[in-house]
């Protein structure tokens, strides 16, 4: 028992700093990646509704790929195949070259997965929404900036929390999948302490309790999202 505390404790004698840094890592990644994948899945979710035969179809297909492929191979792909493309480009115009850092990579890979499954979430609470409410908005003068602002996003946060909240549960154990590509998040960090020990049920058993603990922050800060959401509502 004082073997484990001391190989987990902080220091020159233990891992907790390291583990430490992997819970920042992997919580940074997380939160920079939901805005992207937000933003993108409501545009994508608009160009679903689009009277434009092609934008419909190309975020469809978008849609389509990246809801189909598994999360490693986006992110082999996003890693390996855009900086590829980058060293090509540098070499063909001479500029020093470009490349996308482990994080970056993760963020991009991982932000058009959500924004894909988001995109699904943000169009059926679309299709949930009265259309009425709509031209209602429009009759009394409001321009569709203003209908959108005030009249449907309230609803669609509302109607689409629960979809989202999955999702955001989905991302903090997809950041795992980085560990792959040299970013030292919580997983990567337990593998080479559990390597450099030989203790790999302490350090993996480290990272369970870890990510449980992200999951319950998670469910406390979701919960009082919805109750945000639900404020004007009157009590049954």
């Amino acid at each position: 028992m004082n073997e484990s505390l001391t190989l987990l404790g902080f220091g020159s004698t233990g891992w907790g700093d390291d583990l430490a840094r992997g819970v920042l890592v992997t919580v940074s990644l997380s939160l920079a990646t939901l805005p992207i994948g937000l933003v993108l899945g409501f545009l994508l979710s608009l160009a679903k509704q689009s009277e434009d035969a092609l934008l419909k179809l190309s975020a469809d297909i978008f849609t389509t790929i990246f809801r189909g492929l598994p999360e490693l191979l986006t992110l082999f792909l996003v890693y390996f195949g855009i900086n590829a493309a980058l060293k090509s480009a540098s070499q063909a115009t001479g500029l020093p070259d470009i490349a996308l850092s482990s994080f970056v990579s993760g963020m991009v890979a991982l932000g058009v997965v959500f924004s894909a499954f988001a995109s699904e979430v943000f169009l059926s609470a679309f299709r949930a929404i009265p259309h009425g409410q709509r031209e209602g908005g429009l009759s009394l003068g409001l321009g569709r900036a203003k209908v959108m602002l005030l009249v449907i996003l309230p609803q669609l946060i509302k109607i689409a929390l629960p979809g989202l909240a999955n999702l955001w549960m989905n991302l903090l154990k997809d950041t795992a999948l980085v560990s792959v590509i040299g970013l030292a998040d919580i997983l990567r960090q337990a593998g080479i302490a559990a390597r450099v020990s030989r203790e790999p049920f302490l350090f993996f058993g480290t990272a369970i309790v870890l990510y449980l603990i992200l999951t319950i922050i998670s469910s406390f800060a979701i919960g009082g999202i919805d109750r945000w959401t639900k404020r004007g509502e009157v009590a049954k």
